[in-house]
């Protein structure tokens, strides 16, 4: 199979020509087979500064674009993507390896923050006060804060790129995207599709390279370059922190997550394990909220155990493109390395593999679902991230042991909690160190709410109206009438 990308959008800039020169490429892998999809360009320096300089010609045109009409380009760029949702899953699952149906939950999620916030658009208003003492009236304006530059990851890449790419339209920003290598092509689809949309030239700007730490670091000291949204792991997300501090860069973090999913003494363990197959198996375990160390009350860990180590035994492993799929490839080799050793730690630190835990012997980037139980609390596989389809099952005894637990971590993206006393439930939530927490859930994400977390898990806020002040600055004017 091989995915074109139509000329220009081909290209590093969108709306701009290709050059007329011969550039280095990068090649495309479908996971499930290490077969070539397709090669996009290497970019530069150059072409990053390039794509920079784009933005910012676009910039004034953009921002004194009215709301209104930027709220319409953003409608029209959900209506394409939800009319070709069937298109864009199969791309995702082809680069990505995650089975047809995870891509097109995908698709609907992602395309939902181009309608959410064309509706913020026409909704972020200012504010008019009188001052406490009485001397002047506070005006308060919301004003977009210019060129942003947005790193996506591999995991969601769809979803990653509209949850950045709408808000900072909607505030009236354009954009540079650099996507990661290994999905580069459903970042160019999407453009394309908001260039169709009506997104003049120059707003969305894409540019992949596989130099990414000089491409960024480029771009990101470039002065007219405002705001740096990042999503990705926390030691990257270090690095570029103080990249960003030489020119005081307003910054949003989307980092690491471990996160706990407990399940206390009167949860329903049918309720749970249902639970589990989504907060734990979306995108075969390769998203920064899965449940990363699961907490059973040591009265349920039998049975939980049981009933999760059989639906994972019924997962059919094969390419995330055949519909019969319950199971896809990890997103490449090295993916499949750290699982594995992780899992063998494990084991040789005294945990019992209930089902898989060995490589498939097949072509390919896989790794079965495996459900581990009797884990030590210190074992690798409990204070790193997975990122792959194994289950880690803890027992415990008490709340106040699992609330310990839980926030023992220096992340703090994501948590859940099943139970079924309510209250009890939001009791917990109050005190798990955690952005998001979900209740008697297995997914927690909408376009509505903020997302993101605490500690090292980032700064800043992704979704919700929060989302799009992110690519806004408050402006106070004092004045008297």
């Amino acid at each position: 199979m091989t995915t074109s990308i139509p000329s220009p959008y081909s290209d590093l800039i969108i709306g701009t020509a290709p050059p007329n020169r011969r550039r280095d490429t990068i090649d495309v892998l479908d996971p499930s087979s290490g077969e070539l999809l397709s090669s996009v360009p290497d970019g530069t320096v150059g072409d990053g500064l390039a794509a920079v300089d784009a933005a910012a010609q676009a910039f004034p045109s953009w921002r004194a674009t009215s709301p209104r009409e930027r709220a319409e380009i953003l409608r029209r760029c959900w209506e394409l993507m939800t009319e070709r949702k069937d298109e864009i899953a199969r791309l995702i699952s082809s680069e990505n390896g995650k089975t047809l149906s995870d891509a097109l939950g995908e698709v609907v999620y992602a395309a939902e923050f181009f309608r959410w916030y064309s509706e913020e658009t026409v909704r972020t208003t200012g504010q008019l006060g009188t001052s406490p003492n009485g001397a002047n009236q506070i005006m308060v304006s919301y004003e977009p804060i210019g060129v942003a530059v947005l790193i996506t990851p591999w995991n969601f890449p769809a979803a990653m790129a509209t949850r950045k790419i709408a808000p900072a339209l909607a505030a009236g920003c354009p954009v540079v995207l650099k996507p990661a290598s290994e999905t580069p092509l459903t970042s160019y689809l999407i453009a394309r599709i908001c260039a169709e949309a009506g997104v003049p030239d120059g707003v969305i700007n894409v540019v992949t390279t596989s130099r990414s730490g000089e491409v960024v670091r480029a771009m990101i000291h470039d002065p007219r370059v405002r705001a740096l949204s990042f999503t990705g792991s926390t030691e990257v997300g270090r690095v570029l922190l103080r990249e960003a501090a030489d020119t005081v860069l307003k910054s949003s973090m989307e980092l690491g997550g471990n996160a706990p999913f407990i399940v206390l003494d009167d949860a329903d363990p049918d309720q749970v394990v249902d639970g589990l197959m989504i907060a734990k198996m979306r995108n075969g375990g390769q998203a920064c909220t899965a449940a990363n160390r699961i907490y059973v009350h040591r009265s349920l860990v039998g049975k939980v155990s049981r009933l999760l180590a059989d639906r994972f035994a019924e997962l059919v492993i094969g390419p995330g493109t055949d519909p019969a799929t319950g199971c896809g490839p990890l997103i490449n080799d090295r993916a499949v390395d750290k699982v594995a050793s992780l899992v063998e730690s494990a084991v040789a630190a005294g945990a019992r593999v209930l089902v898989g835990g060995e490589r498939p012997p097949r072509e390919g980037s896989f790794y079965p679902p495996t459900v581990l139980v009797d884990v030590p609390p210190q074992a690798d596989i409990v204070r790193e991230e997975v990122f792959g389809p194994v289950a880690t099952l803890i027992a415990f005894d008490s709340d106040d042991e699992v609330v310990r637990a839980a926030n023992d971590t220096h992340l703090g993206l994501a948590a859940y909690v099943y139970t079924s006393d309510l209250r009890r439930g939001l009791r917990m939530a109050g005190e798990l160190e955690a952005g998001m927490v979900a209740v008697n859930r297995g997914l927690l994400s909408d376009p509505a709410a903020p997302f993101g977390g605490v500690k090292e898990s980032g700064l800043g806020r992704e979704g919700g109206s929060e989302g799009m002040l992110e690519f806004m600055e408050s402006k106070y004017i004092a004045t008297s009438w």
